[in-house]
């Protein structure tokens, strides 16, 4: 089977980046594009990313789940420790995440080490999660194979009875990281295909390194 999408075209014009414009911490623009995003990207969920780890084996896994939190700090998201995507932090901890706005014509793409939230931070989020989110959590062993849909199901009513009069606590496998940003660059479609990058890159003494990249 063969399809040929050479002919796929798009112009992108609708901005620029200028480093003499640029804010010299890039989490607030971080902040200011995603801002923008809620408002004008046309995407249901703007905080929806895709987070790139590497396996003990060195073999890179791609997937997309959902920014919770930033702050000047960092990123935050929440998973099962036991997925693949947690056992291949527990072995590397540096992971790459990367956001597309394709209305908006950006891409962020942020490199950095994940580490664990304090259990109090992942307990509090947990609570604030609908019933149904977190009975899935204790339902389903995250990556592992299972025999059926019909297996699944039959988990989450085992636990729907287990939980029916009482708090759903957080599982102890099921909690945040918080990515803490080495590298950030920021992409601007432009004509021509002569892509505005800006990159940011951490210093010893916690400044920021600005420089343009080639596209």
């Amino acid at each position: 089977m063969e399809k040929d999408l050479g002919k796929y075209r798009m112009s992108y014009q609708k901005n620029e980046l200028s480093i003499d414009s640029m804010s010299e911490n890039p989490m607030e623009i971080f902040k200011d594009w995603f801002a923008e995003a809620e408002l004008h990207g046309g995407n249901i969920e703007p905080n929806a990313m895709t987070l790139a780890t590497v396996d003990e084996n060195g073999m890179p896994r791609s997937r997309v789940v959902l920014l919770k939190k930033f702050t000047g700090e960092g990123f935050v998201f929440y998973t099962n420790y036991k997925s693949n995507k947690g056992q291949a932090i527990e072995k590397n901890p540096m992971v790459c995440l990367s956001f597309y706005w394709h209305k908006l014509e950006r891409q962020i793409i942020i490199q950095g080490k994940a580490s664990k939230l304090p259990k109090n931070i992942s307990d509090k989020y947990f609570e604030s999660r609908p019933d149904g989110s977190k009975l899935g959590a204790w339902a389903s062993e995250q990556s592992m194979v299972v025999t059926s849909r019909e297996y699944l199901e039959g988990e989450l009513k085992k636990y729907e009875e287990k939980f029916k009069d009482a708090e759903i606590p957080r599982p102890l496998h099921w909690g945040g990281y918080l990515v803490l940003p080495e590298v950030i660059e920021f992409w601007q479609g432009r004509p021509n295909r002569l892509h505005d990058r800006i990159k940011y890159t951490l210093q010893k003494d916690f400044d920021w390194k600005i420089e343009r990249l080639a596209p």
